[in-house]
């Protein structure tokens, strides 16, 4: 009896590459950027993105409110009355959640522990998948700097109101609330005063840009994306 083997062919899928503008500070094209699709062409995935976003959101959750048991309210050391023969319900402490000023059951503590353990895989792949989803509906910018002499709101408003004038990023300029993240290569003092009076945007480095802030914000600027991307596709 002949055996014959098949060699199993592996075969890697090449990975597509998407091409996107630059923009000036003045709103203008100032050339193209090429993307890889592991980090912008993710399919949408809601199961993948609600489950990690709500365990950074518990993880990130500081209790304040707190409420005494029974056995941290002071006094309630003798019992109100005999066991029986008053005709009265039975009761051993005047601190029991039953009586006013006594002890509260089941209350909100603040040494509870709303941590919740994210897999590094998940996390990152959770971020890449919302990133793509902003891409591809056109609320991520590239911007190719935004360097200031010093710091100047009147010159970080301009910026933005010249980048709403493109089409589709209207909403930069006119959103009173979480239009923008705007995403720094590296740190910059100037910047982050230029934009600190601007209540619609925030100002970070891209290596601390997080699941949350990409949903709590319309659009992401991303400074000096050749530098800045590398960040982002290292957290693969």
């Amino acid at each position: 009896m002949n055996t014959t083997t098949k060699e199993k062919k592996v075969t890697k899928k090449a990975t597509k590459e998407m091409e996107a503008t630059i923009y000036n500070a003045k709103g203008a094209s100032a050339g193209k950027i090429t993307l890889s699709e592991k980090a912008f062409g993710l399919p949408w995935n809601a199961d993948l993105v609600h489950q990690v976003m709500h365990s950074m959101m518990s993880s990130a959750r500081q209790p304040i409110a707190h409420t005494k048991t029974r056995g941290e309210v002071r006094g309630g050391g003798k019992k109100p009355w005999r066991q029986k023969g008053t005709g009265r319900a039975r009761h051993g402490s005047t601190r029991s959640p039953l009586w006013v000023g006594g002890g509260v059951a089941h209350g909100p503590r603040n040494d509870k522990n709303y941590d919740r353990k994210i897999n590094k895989t998940m996390k990152a792949k959770a971020f890449l998948t919302v990133l793509s989803r902003k891409y591809h509906e056109g609320q991520v910018i590239f911007v190719d700097t935004l360097s200031f002499k010093a710091p100047k709101t009147s010159e970080a408003t301009a910026v933005l109101h010249a980048l709403a004038k493109v089409k589709g990023h209207e909403k930069l300029s006119t959103k009173p609330k979480n239009a923008a993240f705007i995403a720094l290569s590296k740190k910059d003092a100037n910047a982050e005063k230029s934009f600190r009076n601007v209540r619609s945007v925030v100002v970070d480095e891209v290596r601390n840009l997080n699941l949350l802030d990409l949903l709590g914000h319309t659009f992401i600027i991303i400074e000096n994306p050749t530098e800045a991307i590398k960040s982002i596709e290292a957290k693969l």
